[in-house]
């Protein structure tokens, strides 16, 4: 059996939801696998509030394991906390950089976020560029927005506009399978 870690923060842990093992992204991207018959487990590592400074300072306890693919979801609450797109930026490399020093074969997928739309001008473009610009240097796979087709939709997020729902979750779930299942070799 072949690990897949999901390192990111309440997206990943999926906050808000009556059944984790079951609604969170990472529960149904297994249920893909399962169908498929895939030999991976995941391992859900996401940790609800989590920056990227607090990744970076968390990864080490989790490169004890093997890892065959990181999915890296983690700078939403970068956004947040108005953390700076270059501190965002250094400290997802750094983490990038620790699981390719302790697993070098692991293929990788990052997780991109995007600001909501009312934010103008150009902080949201360079935090837009941040996610781009990593995944390019470390050639990983990308998905450039996690909430592409669920953000805004009230319906698909729980009250607070900030989490998906289970059903948001089905639809992330549809559109990151594509981009995972190629790194699925065996």
């Amino acid at each position: 059996m072949k690990n897949i870690l999901f390192f990111g923060d309440s997206l990943t842990a999926g906050y808000g939801l009556a059944n984790v093992s079951l609604e969170s992204l990472p529960a149904l991207i297994q249920n893909k696998i399962k169908t498929e018959g895939l030999p991976y487990h995941i391992i859900n590592a996401g940790v609800s509030g989590e920056t990227t400074t607090g990744g970076l300072a968390r990864i080490n306890l989790l490169l004890h394991q093997p890892i065959d693919v990181f999915v890296l979801e983690l700078g939403a609450n970068d956004i947040l906390r108005g953390i700076p797109p270059q501190t965002t930026a250094k400290n997802l490399q750094a983490i990038v950089d620790k699981v390719k020093a302790a697993w070098p074969h692991a293929k990788m997928l990052l997780l991109g976020m995007e600001l909501p739309g009312w934010i103008p001008g150009a902080f949201a473009a360079t935090y837009r560029a941040v996610f781009a610009q990593v995944a390019k240097a470390n050639q990983m796979a990308f998905v450039p927005f996690l909430l592409d087709g669920v953000a805004g939709i009230a319906h698909l997020n729980l009250r607070d506009g900030l989490h998906p729902t289970a059903a948001g979750y089905q639809i992330i779930a549809g559109k990151i399978w594509p981009v995972i299942r190629p790194l699925l070799a065996f």
